[in-house]
């Protein structure tokens, strides 16, 4: 069973600069595992699924995404869950809730999936955690909260990641 987790990303030029954010975690925090993935919002967190649920998930977010409408969400500024995480905040946004809510509605009923961790949402980009040691939080803290950081980028599509090769790669991508 692979590891795999639904999610939205943004434009190119927003994942540049949100990737530059974790390379300074690494470079001055010690902090370098949020590079393992691209920027993203998670929306279904990571679940081992059995390949012969594979093609019964893609077909299901092939059938989803298409439903949806495109939207705009703000990025602003950062936030954290101390000791250890520090995120790209995300605005509030009913939209994002709305998909959020009617994707997890649909993997259950279609899919029989449940994962608590999955019914928490709280939209936000990482740019340091697991490996951001105490000691180092309250100085990255420091720094990025007294950065501001407002971006918009258009949520038109989700993405599929899988993990291999100790990395989460974009599998396939669903339209709006």
């Amino acid at each position: 069973m692979s590891l795999y987790f639904i999610a939205v990303m943004p434009d190119e030029k927003v994942q540049k600069e949100v990737t530059a954010f974790k390379q300074y975690c690494q470079r001055h925090f010690g902090a370098g595992h949020a590079l393992k993935s691209p920027p993203h919002i998670t929306l279904i967190p990571p679940h081992r699924w059995p390949e012969e649920q594979l093609p019964a998930l893609r077909n299901v977010l092939d059938l989803f995404a298409p439903g949806q409408t495109p939207f705009e969400v703000v990025l602003k500024d950062f936030s954290s869950f101390p000791p250890r995480v520090i995120f790209v905040d995300v605005q509030k946004n009913k939209d994002l809730e709305a998909l959020h809510a009617s994707l997890l509605r649909k993997l259950e009923s279609a899919l029989n999936y449940h994962d608590e961790r999955a019914a928490r949402f709280h939209p936000h980009m990482t740019i340091a955690h697991r490996d951001l040691k105490r000691d180092a939080y309250y100085k990255a803290w420091d720094y990025f909260s007294r950065r501001q950081y407002r971006r918009k980028f258009l949520v038109d599509k989700l993405v599929l990641l899988h993990h291999h090769d100790r990395r989460w790669h974009v599998e396939q991508e669903f339209l709006f």
